[in-house]
Protein backbone atom coordinates (compact mmCIF):
# COMPACT_ATOMS: atom_id res chain seq x y z
CA UNK A 1 0.00 0.00 0.00
CA UNK A 2 1.01 3.33 -0.78
CA UNK A 3 2.04 5.75 2.03
CA UNK A 4 -0.91 8.19 1.37
CA UNK A 5 -4.30 7.97 -0.30
CA UNK A 6 -3.89 9.76 -3.97
CA UNK A 7 -6.63 11.64 -5.64
CA UNK A 8 -6.27 12.77 -9.28
CA UNK A 9 -8.79 15.94 -10.17
CA UNK A 10 -9.49 16.21 -14.14
CA UNK A 11 -10.62 20.34 -14.07
CA UNK A 12 -10.00 23.76 -14.96
CA UNK A 13 -7.81 26.08 -13.05
CA UNK A 14 -9.23 29.23 -11.45
CA UNK A 15 -6.96 31.76 -10.77
CA UNK A 16 -8.91 33.34 -8.27
CA UNK A 17 -8.28 30.19 -5.99
CA UNK A 18 -11.67 29.51 -5.06
CA UNK A 19 -13.10 26.89 -7.51
CA UNK A 20 -11.37 23.99 -9.62
CA UNK A 21 -8.12 22.44 -9.28
CA UNK A 22 -7.31 25.04 -6.44
CA UNK A 23 -10.30 24.29 -4.28
CA UNK A 24 -9.89 20.31 -5.33
CA UNK A 25 -6.21 20.39 -4.17
CA UNK A 26 -7.15 22.30 -0.83
CA UNK A 27 -10.20 19.81 -0.25
CA UNK A 28 -7.40 16.66 -0.83
CA UNK A 29 -5.36 18.58 1.65
CA UNK A 30 -7.65 19.63 4.69
CA UNK A 31 -8.56 15.37 4.09
CA UNK A 32 -4.71 13.89 4.34
CA UNK A 33 -4.91 12.91 0.55
CA UNK A 34 -1.87 13.49 -1.90
CA UNK A 35 -3.44 15.62 -4.42
CA UNK A 36 -2.84 15.51 -8.17
CA UNK A 37 -4.18 17.45 -11.12
CA UNK A 38 -4.79 17.10 -14.73
CA UNK A 39 -5.30 20.43 -16.21
CA UNK A 40 -8.25 20.79 -18.41
CA UNK A 41 -8.47 24.82 -19.14
CA UNK A 42 -6.86 27.83 -17.70
CA UNK A 43 -9.59 30.23 -16.51
CA UNK A 44 -9.23 34.45 -15.92
CA UNK A 45 -11.69 33.86 -12.86
CA UNK A 46 -12.44 35.89 -9.65
CA UNK A 47 -15.10 36.02 -7.21
CA UNK A 48 -17.36 38.41 -9.80
CA UNK A 49 -17.13 36.05 -12.89
CA UNK A 50 -14.75 34.80 -15.70
CA UNK A 51 -13.16 36.94 -17.78
CA UNK A 52 -11.44 34.79 -20.35
CA UNK A 53 -10.88 31.03 -20.91
CA UNK A 54 -7.76 28.78 -22.63
CA UNK A 55 -8.94 24.83 -23.25
CA UNK A 56 -6.01 22.65 -23.42
CA UNK A 57 -5.13 20.29 -25.87
CA UNK A 58 -7.15 16.71 -25.74
CA UNK A 59 -4.06 15.34 -25.70
CA UNK A 60 -2.10 17.14 -23.88
CA UNK A 61 -5.08 16.61 -21.02
CA UNK A 62 -4.86 12.24 -21.45
CA UNK A 63 -0.97 12.80 -21.53
CA UNK A 64 -1.46 14.55 -17.59
CA UNK A 65 -3.65 11.59 -16.52
CA UNK A 66 -1.26 8.68 -18.07
CA UNK A 67 1.85 10.50 -16.47
CA UNK A 68 0.00 10.78 -13.12
CA UNK A 69 -1.23 7.37 -13.49
CA UNK A 70 1.61 5.12 -14.81
CA UNK A 71 4.12 6.83 -11.68
CA UNK A 72 2.63 7.50 -8.87
CA UNK A 73 -0.77 6.16 -8.75
CA UNK A 74 -4.23 6.89 -8.55
CA UNK A 75 -6.77 5.85 -5.68
CA UNK A 76 -9.70 8.33 -6.83
CA UNK A 77 -10.47 10.95 -9.57
CA UNK A 78 -12.72 13.33 -9.94
CA UNK A 79 -14.30 15.65 -12.99
CA UNK A 80 -14.80 19.18 -13.17
CA UNK A 81 -14.72 21.75 -15.60
CA UNK A 82 -13.86 20.07 -19.00
CA UNK A 83 -15.29 22.82 -21.66
CA UNK A 84 -16.07 20.66 -24.92
CA UNK A 85 -17.14 17.52 -26.93
CA UNK A 86 -13.40 16.93 -27.73
CA UNK A 87 -12.16 17.01 -23.76
CA UNK A 88 -15.01 15.15 -22.55
CA UNK A 89 -14.06 12.54 -25.45
CA UNK A 90 -10.36 12.14 -23.99
CA UNK A 91 -10.98 12.36 -20.57
CA UNK A 92 -13.46 9.35 -20.63
CA UNK A 93 -11.14 7.42 -22.92
CA UNK A 94 -8.22 8.11 -20.42
CA UNK A 95 -10.22 6.93 -17.47
CA UNK A 96 -11.19 3.66 -19.48
CA UNK A 97 -7.78 3.21 -20.80
CA UNK A 98 -6.08 3.65 -17.37
CA UNK A 99 -8.64 1.86 -15.30
CA UNK A 100 -9.64 4.38 -13.15
CA UNK A 101 -12.84 3.01 -11.10
CA UNK A 102 -13.58 5.36 -8.50
CA UNK A 103 -14.47 8.42 -10.38
CA UNK A 104 -16.34 11.42 -9.10
CA UNK A 105 -18.48 13.26 -11.42
CA UNK A 106 -19.34 16.54 -10.87
CA UNK A 107 -20.86 17.71 -14.42
CA UNK A 108 -19.71 21.81 -13.87
CA UNK A 109 -21.82 23.40 -17.15
CA UNK A 110 -22.43 27.27 -15.71
CA UNK A 111 -20.20 29.56 -13.07
CA UNK A 112 -21.41 31.09 -9.88
CA UNK A 113 -21.46 34.54 -12.32
CA UNK A 114 -24.16 32.32 -14.81
CA UNK A 115 -21.27 31.93 -16.91
CA UNK A 116 -21.74 28.96 -20.03
CA UNK A 117 -19.11 26.47 -19.30
CA UNK A 118 -20.12 23.87 -21.40
CA UNK A 119 -21.83 23.54 -25.24
CA UNK A 120 -24.42 21.00 -25.62
CA UNK A 121 -22.11 18.54 -27.56
CA UNK A 122 -20.42 18.24 -24.56
CA UNK A 123 -23.26 17.65 -22.24
CA UNK A 124 -24.11 15.12 -24.51
CA UNK A 125 -21.24 13.51 -24.46
CA UNK A 126 -21.44 13.84 -20.95
CA UNK A 127 -24.30 11.87 -20.70
CA UNK A 128 -22.89 8.94 -22.66
CA UNK A 129 -19.54 8.63 -22.33
CA UNK A 130 -18.83 9.92 -18.59
CA UNK A 131 -21.81 9.44 -16.42
CA UNK A 132 -21.83 5.81 -17.30
CA UNK A 133 -18.31 5.39 -16.03
CA UNK A 134 -19.14 7.29 -12.36
CA UNK A 135 -19.33 5.45 -9.28
CA UNK A 136 -20.85 8.66 -8.09
CA UNK A 137 -22.43 12.11 -10.09
CA UNK A 138 -23.17 15.17 -7.73
CA UNK A 139 -25.24 17.18 -10.30
CA UNK A 140 -26.92 20.78 -8.24
CA UNK A 141 -30.83 21.44 -9.82
CA UNK A 142 -29.13 23.63 -13.00
CA UNK A 143 -27.32 20.52 -14.34
CA UNK A 144 -29.42 17.90 -13.37
CA UNK A 145 -31.82 19.85 -14.97
CA UNK A 146 -29.89 20.02 -18.27
CA UNK A 147 -28.75 16.36 -18.05
CA UNK A 148 -32.49 14.97 -17.90
CA UNK A 149 -34.43 18.01 -20.05
CA UNK A 150 -36.72 18.20 -16.86
CA UNK A 151 -37.98 20.89 -14.75
CA UNK A 152 -36.98 20.14 -10.85
CA UNK A 153 -39.22 22.13 -8.61
CA UNK A 154 -39.57 20.37 -5.69
CA UNK A 155 -38.65 17.14 -3.88
CA UNK A 156 -40.31 14.55 -6.22
CA UNK A 157 -38.47 16.01 -8.94
CA UNK A 158 -35.30 15.64 -7.89
CA UNK A 159 -36.23 12.02 -7.41
CA UNK A 160 -37.31 11.62 -10.97
CA UNK A 161 -34.18 13.42 -11.88
CA UNK A 162 -31.82 11.26 -9.81
CA UNK A 163 -33.45 7.92 -11.09
CA UNK A 164 -32.59 9.07 -14.91
CA UNK A 165 -29.13 10.04 -14.23
CA UNK A 166 -28.84 6.24 -12.31
CA UNK A 167 -30.27 5.04 -15.70
CA UNK A 168 -27.45 6.79 -17.74
CA UNK A 169 -24.77 4.74 -15.57
CA UNK A 170 -23.78 6.82 -12.41
CA UNK A 171 -24.17 4.52 -9.68
CA UNK A 172 -24.67 7.02 -7.11
CA UNK A 173 -26.58 9.96 -7.65
CA UNK A 174 -26.15 13.40 -5.42
CA UNK A 175 -28.57 15.83 -6.31
CA UNK A 176 -27.80 19.02 -4.57
CA UNK A 177 -30.67 21.03 -3.72
CA UNK A 178 -29.06 24.27 -2.30
CA UNK A 179 -30.88 26.15 -5.32
CA UNK A 180 -34.41 25.42 -4.50
CA UNK A 181 -36.73 27.48 -3.05
CA UNK A 182 -38.82 25.37 -1.04
CA UNK A 183 -36.51 24.27 1.55
CA UNK A 184 -35.51 26.15 4.46
CA UNK A 185 -32.66 24.02 4.77
CA UNK A 186 -30.02 22.82 2.32
CA UNK A 187 -31.37 19.41 1.33
CA UNK A 188 -28.96 16.97 -0.80
CA UNK A 189 -30.78 13.91 -2.22
CA UNK A 190 -28.74 10.80 -2.45
CA UNK A 191 -29.70 7.62 -5.15
CA UNK A 192 -27.82 4.84 -4.65
CA UNK A 193 -29.80 2.84 -7.69
CA UNK A 194 -32.33 1.57 -4.94
CA UNK A 195 -33.23 3.80 -2.18
CA UNK A 196 -33.00 7.08 -1.54
CA UNK A 197 -32.25 9.85 1.77
CA UNK A 198 -31.98 13.08 2.34
CA UNK A 199 -28.58 14.79 3.50
CA UNK A 200 -29.94 18.15 5.17
CA UNK A 201 -27.83 20.75 6.76
CA UNK A 202 -28.66 24.60 7.62
CA UNK A 203 -29.45 26.88 5.03
CA UNK A 204 -26.81 29.56 5.53
CA UNK A 205 -27.01 33.14 5.08
CA UNK A 206 -23.84 34.08 2.99
CA UNK A 207 -22.83 35.15 -0.42
CA UNK A 208 -19.47 33.56 -0.18
CA UNK A 209 -20.15 30.06 -2.24
CA UNK A 210 -17.81 30.20 -4.83
CA UNK A 211 -16.10 26.67 -4.98
CA UNK A 212 -18.86 24.73 -3.25
CA UNK A 213 -19.85 22.29 -5.98
CA UNK A 214 -15.60 21.55 -6.44
CA UNK A 215 -15.28 21.13 -2.90
CA UNK A 216 -17.96 18.63 -2.58
CA UNK A 217 -17.46 16.98 -5.31
CA UNK A 218 -13.39 16.52 -4.27
CA UNK A 219 -14.01 15.71 -0.61
CA UNK A 220 -16.05 12.74 -1.86
CA UNK A 221 -13.19 12.03 -3.92
CA UNK A 222 -10.71 11.97 -0.84
CA UNK A 223 -13.08 9.67 1.01
CA UNK A 224 -13.26 7.81 -1.65
CA UNK A 225 -9.47 7.23 -2.13
CA UNK A 226 -8.81 6.36 1.52
CA UNK A 227 -11.10 3.35 1.03
CA UNK A 228 -14.15 5.14 2.72
CA UNK A 229 -17.87 3.56 1.25
CA UNK A 230 -19.39 5.94 -0.80
CA UNK A 231 -22.32 6.83 1.46
CA UNK A 232 -20.18 7.55 4.40
CA UNK A 233 -17.72 9.50 1.94
CA UNK A 234 -20.89 11.43 0.46
CA UNK A 235 -22.10 12.49 4.40
CA UNK A 236 -18.82 13.33 5.27
CA UNK A 237 -18.31 15.49 2.30
CA UNK A 238 -21.75 17.32 3.16
CA UNK A 239 -20.64 18.17 6.50
CA UNK A 240 -17.15 19.50 5.38
CA UNK A 241 -18.64 21.69 2.59
CA UNK A 242 -21.29 22.88 5.48
CA UNK A 243 -18.04 23.56 7.60
CA UNK A 244 -16.82 25.31 5.02
CA UNK A 245 -19.32 27.43 4.36
CA UNK A 246 -19.58 28.55 7.54
CA UNK A 247 -16.47 29.94 7.67
CA UNK A 248 -16.51 31.56 4.42
CA UNK A 249 -14.22 34.06 2.94
CA UNK A 250 -15.01 37.08 2.33
CA UNK A 251 -12.50 37.73 -0.59
CA UNK A 252 -13.07 39.85 -3.51
CA UNK A 253 -16.16 42.10 -4.42
CA UNK A 254 -18.68 39.04 -5.55
CA UNK A 255 -19.25 35.76 -4.21
CA UNK A 256 -16.45 35.04 -2.20
CA UNK A 257 -14.72 31.25 -1.87
CA UNK A 258 -15.47 28.37 0.98
CA UNK A 259 -12.88 27.81 3.66
CA UNK A 260 -11.06 25.09 3.06
CA UNK A 261 -9.12 25.18 6.61
CA UNK A 262 -11.73 26.16 8.59
CA UNK A 263 -10.97 24.11 11.83
CA UNK A 264 -7.36 24.01 11.01
CA UNK A 265 -4.58 26.13 12.44
CA UNK A 266 -0.77 25.83 12.10
CA UNK A 267 1.37 27.73 14.90
CA UNK A 268 4.80 29.49 13.31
Amino acid sequence: MPPIARALTIAGSDSGGGAGIQADLKTFTAFGVYGMTAVTAITAQNTVGVQAILELPPDLIASQIESVVSDIGVDAVKTGMLGSFDVVQAVSDAIQDNGLERLVVDPVMVAKSGDVLLPDDAVEALRTRLLPLALVATPNLPEAEILTGLAIRDQGGMRIAARAIAALGAQWVVIKGGHLAEDQDAVDLVFDGREFFPLRAARIATKNTHGTGCTFSAAIAAGLARGVAPEEAIRKAKQFVTRAIEGSLGIGTGHGPTNHFVGTRTEW
